[in-house]
């Protein structure tokens, strides 16, 4: 029996503890790069606040009319910061090789007797960890520029649609994470397109009726989309488990679907940067 196998079939506590260790490890070097962070949630911040006062010169140009005003906010609001989510989410897993090359410590990991599964549950779990402790800062630095009036807001739908969308996200960023274990040299820039994309796709400033039909074709492919709408719908129009359900099904479907098959094309991409090389500390 090798090691991996053994590590397969330790029991749950045990693969959960080897998981930890990764979702440790990336927490100290976030505390190491502190620096970076402070830079990320500043640009987090005024990309919301610049996005956000779209709605106000819109009432002072005399586009909306001052009714409309909180509620062109509050969607804008919800588009910068949900934007804010997601790509912190895709950030750390699409970087998940990048890491390990920055470090110098890809040929520790990668033969560590640890499942493939394990090592991107575990750096998974900081991501929506890490991703969830940013957004919590810009919004609470943005929401003091607005008056906004959250009386209205389904939180418990807002929780449930980020949370069972967050699965289908952690396996778009597996899948992006393959790119740099592929193409040492361009698979950072290859991610981050891949990021655009979904920006496009997915209605985040805007709604998705206003993109051209072949557009919105393709942004029923994107998770995100139906993160959004769903995230909107409750704090927007407070709709509720009942009313939302069918997106809550369609984001369940994603997880259920993107997850594994994930985990399934990172390990063949492994097999095969391994065999050809690929998978090595510099481009």
């Amino acid at each position: 029996m090798t090691q991996l196998e053994n590590v397969v079939r330790l029991p749950a506590p045990r693969r959960v503890a080897l998981g930890w260790a990764f979702f440790e490890r990336q927490t100290n070097l976030w505390k190491r790069y502190w620096a970076w962070e402070v830079v990320w949630v500043v640009y987090g911040v005024v990309n919301t606040l610049a996005i956000t006062f779209i709605a106000k010169e819109a009432s002072h140009g005399g586009l909306i009319r001052p009714a409309e005003v909180s509620r062109l906010t509050l969607f804008l609001l919800i588009g910068t910061l949900t934007w804010a989510y997601l790509s912190a989410v895709l950030d750390d897993m699409s970087l998940v090789i990048t890491w390990e090359r920055w470090e110098g410590t890809i040929e520790h990991t990668f033969m560590t007797p640890v499942s493939r599964t394990v090592h991107l549950i575990g750096m998974s779990v900081f991501g929506v960890v890490h991703a969830t402790i940013r957004t919590a800062i810009i919004m609470a630095c943005a929401l003091p520029f607005f008056d906004i009036n959250f009386s209205h807001v389904n939180w418990t739908e807002v929780a449930a649609v980020i949370a069972i969308g967050s699965v289908s996200l952690v396996g778009l960023g597996i899948l992006t994470g393959i790119l740099p274990m592929l193409y040492p040299e361009r698979g950072v820039q290859m991610s981050f397109m891949v990021q655009a994309l979904v920006l496009l796709v997915s209605g985040v400033y805007y709604g998705i009726d206003v993109l051209p039909g072949w557009l919105q074709a393709a942004s029923h492919l994107s998770p995100a989309t139906f993160m959004l709408n769903g995230v909107r719908a409750a704090m927007l129009n407070g709709a509720g488990f009942g009313s939302e359900g069918r997106t809550l099904l369609i984001l369940a479907i994603f997880g259920l679907v993107m997850v594994p098959s994930s985990l399934a094309i990172f390990a063949a991409a492994e097999r095969w940067a391994k065999k050809t090389g690929r998978l090595k500390r510099q481009g």
